[in-house]
């Protein structure tokens, strides 16, 4: 591992104007003159990035994936070549380079590609001339050379792949709060930053609604054991330490809670138990690329079966039009939908030793009468379906209810 070379990302707030970014070059050629080599992963400025899509609009009801991909990589090219004229001015070298100038190679899956390896020849040339390396996140190139864009989570996935490659020491991850909580501090008052959490703990919390870090990155830096600090890009507080084991608080079972909105559950019923075929309805999901989280399987003698599962509002509408589409081939005889409900997770790792933390969560939502409409767990997790319009008192109850505010951190 090469312990000298640290990866830095930013983006969002940090570098919405011109004033915001030469703070951050300051706060680069500070962990530069520590000692470090440095290599900066940035995403566009957002004001860019709306500009573009708003010029495609204008041009088209449906402009190509790959047409796309060409026109928002530039919006990430642009910021890293600002950034790095704001490092020189500051007196340091920098260098700024696209994806594809940086080695990222990928599948060929426009606007949602998969990195497959990084060459990293280049940005090691720079580092060996003392430069900070500015690279443009969110992007790379596929075998035909072709320009692709990494879809949600992209320049933290790139931060995370570019790492691995270089076998930095960790991975900085510069954003609008101070570092992970055990809950939304926006919503749960008494919410605590956390100093450590697991590669495990974090993947849950990241796919169950905690839009800190993307679960894309959290998985890779698992697969390659890349340490990830969540930072504040505005202060200097210590921030949250993501890794393989942790520092566990003692009695603390339960580590975070969080909570999506907009969930609907669809249900489709069948005549008969031999015509319902869980393995057709979510093959037929997947090839449409619907994502379906709770599922739940109703045969009751006497009842006609049931099968309900829950999926994002953003793919409400394509997830009826499929259904409508193959009612025929996949045999159901009606459907059902419910919307205005919520997600509310508890996680933790001390949850595997731990028997009766479900029954617990169960009993405090029970004796707050709030409803529990679907139920899902893991070895880490339990989920349950609760009425959107109680939400956070869900989730703050549930945060009471396993002293997340009172606990203190192991040192």
């Amino acid at each position: 591992m090469n312990s000298t070379t640290v990866v830095l990302k930013f983006g969002g707030p940090a570098i919405a104007s011109p004033e915001k970014i030469r703070e951050v070059a300051k706060r680069i050629t500070e962990e530069k003159q520590l000692g470090k080599d440095i290599v900066v992963i940035i995403s566009s400025m957002a004001s860019i990035r709306q500009d573009l899509r708003a010029y495609a609009a204008d041009l088209s009801d449906d402009p190509s994936k790959r047409e796309m991909d060409v026109l928002l990589a530039t919006g990430a090219q642009m910021t890293s070549a600002l950034l790095a004229i704001a490092i020189q001015e500051l007196g340091s070298k920098a260098t700024s380079l696209a994806g594809w100038q940086a080695g990222l190679l990928t599948d060929s899956t426009h606007r949602n590609a998969r990195v497959e390896k990084v060459d990293t020849k280049r940005i090691i040339h720079h580092l060996k001339q003392n430069e900070i390396v500015v690279i443009a996140g969110f992007q790379g190139i596929d075998v035909q050379e072709d320009i692709t864009t990494l879809g949600k989570g992209g320049s933290e996935t790139t931060a995370v792949a570019v790492a691995a490659a270089l076998g930095a020491e960790r991975v900085d991850i510069f954003t609008n709060v101070d570092g992970i909580y055990t809950a939304d501090p926006t919503v749960v008052e008494r919410a605590r930053k956390l100093k450590e959490l697991s590669y495990d703990e974090m993947l849950e919390l990241a796919n169950l609604g905690a839009h800190i870090l993307h679960p894309r990155a959290v998985e890779l830096a698992k697969k390659f054991k890349i340490p990830l600090i969540v930072r504040s890009s505005m202060t200097n507080a210590v921030g949250t330490l993501v890794k393989g084991d942790v520092e566990m608080e003692n009695n603390l079972v339960v580590r975070g809670v969080a909570y999506e909105a907009d969930i609907i559950r669809l249900t489709i019923g069948y005549d008969s138990y031999e015509a319902a075929s869980l393995a057709e309805v979510f093959s037929v999901l997947a090839e449409r690329g619907i994502n379906v989280d709770i599922i739940v399987q109703a045969v009751i003698d006497g009842v006609k079966p049931t099968i309900s599962f829950t999926i994002e509002k953003d793919e409400f509408a394509e997830a009826l039009r499929v259904l409508e589409s193959t009612k025929l081939s996949l045999g159901f005889s009606f459907a059902d939908f419910e919307v205005g409900l919520a997600k509310v997770s508890i996680v933790g790792s001390g949850m595997v030793s731990n028997p009766g933390v479900a029954a617990r969560m169960f009993a405090r939502l029970g004796k707050e009468h709030i409803p529990v409409k679907m139920v899902s767990t893991s070895e880490i997790k339990v989920s349950v379906v609760v009425p959107q319009e109680m939400m956070v008192k869900a989730a703050n109850v549930l945060h009471d209810e396993f002293n997340l505010a009172e606990r203190v951190e192991v040192i």
